[in-house]
């Protein structure tokens, strides 16, 4: 057997970075729904998932961290007093840095519906949160049969929560959808409003093809087509026509965010800012 075939195939670290965000971002948003759910076991629902999110996006920082080594990610490790972590990886980097899908960093609420009382829109969250597994549960199974060897047992273990919070978030949608007039109104104005978001999903980038050239292989066609299956059947149940996707693709995985983005991460990133290097 060749040398070649004999070195492990590692993903690249601006794809790792890119999953890594997600769950990162993600969990940040949905930790806002800490103390203000609209019942006090969603309110440890969305907590719970937090934690599934932020421990994923710890593992693949992680990974990528040790795959950036100690001269590749010098200008990284010398903002956080020289240290290289996954710490490092997602308190020390900023906005342009991120390469999450634009969807996961948007607020709990579309700006635009006239309902609007406050900026915590639970059908927002809802929506969001079932758009994002759809997509996450197919592409966790591909990649559990990744060559990079960590990656694919950070998808196993990842595919695992995956599956919860699809439950969650489509039983969810499905009692909204076909409950009230005013939540399947609610529901249909959040998918609406993010379904234009989703396109940047299909929008392949430079760290996708990068991927692909270094052996992390995804089956597009076949994760577009089990995430069409998984909303149009869960939108079929809630009784929920499904709204256009048509817009500007937005860009954030290749670091082109919206403005909330900014709001997000100093939030975030503060306290690991005023302390950098510090062990806790």
């Amino acid at each position: 057997m060749s040398a070649v075939l004999d070195t492990p195939v590692t993903a690249p670290v601006n794809y790792l970075l890119h999953l890594a965000d997600n769950a990162a971002v993600l969990g940040q948003r949905n930790a806002e729904w800490c103390g203000h759910g609209p019942i006090l076991e969603e309110d440890l629902a969305l907590a719970n998932m937090s934690l599934d999110l932020i421990g994923q996006a710890r593992l693949l920082y992680s990974h990528a961290a040790t795959l950036l080594g100690t001269e590749g990610g010098a200008a990284l490790a010398a903002r956080n007093g020289g240290q290289l972590s996954e710490d490092t990886l997602a308190y020390f980097r900023d906005v342009p840095e991120f390469r999450n899908h634009t969807l996961l960093e948007l607020p709990h609420h579309a700006a635009l519906v006239g309902y609007a009382k406050t900026d915590m829109d639970y059908a927002t969250t809802i929506a969001r949160n079932f758009l994002y597994s759809a997509l996450m549960v197919p592409l966790w199974t591909q990649l559990q049969a990744c060559a990079d060897e960590v990656l694919a047992s950070i998808a196993a273990k990842s595919l695992k929560e995956a599956r919860y919070h699809l439950r969650h978030s489509r039983d969810w949608l499905v009692k909204l959808g076909d409950g009230t007039a005013e939540s399947s109104a609610r529901m249909a104005a959040a998918l609406t409003h993010l379904m234009p978001y989703t396109q940047e999903f299909w929008a392949l980038s430079a760290l996708e093809k990068e991927a692909e050239e270094t052996g992390i292989r995804i089956d597009w066609a076949q994760l577009q087509a089990d995430w069409n299956a998984l909303v149009d059947d869960a939108l079929a149940e809630a009784q929920l026509a499904r709204p256009s996707s048509a817009g500007y693709v937005t860009q954030g995985k290749n670091g082109g965010h919206s403005e909330h983005l900014g709001f997000l991460l100093s939030e975030m990133q503060s306290l690991a800012r005023a302390h950098p290097g510090a062990q806790w």
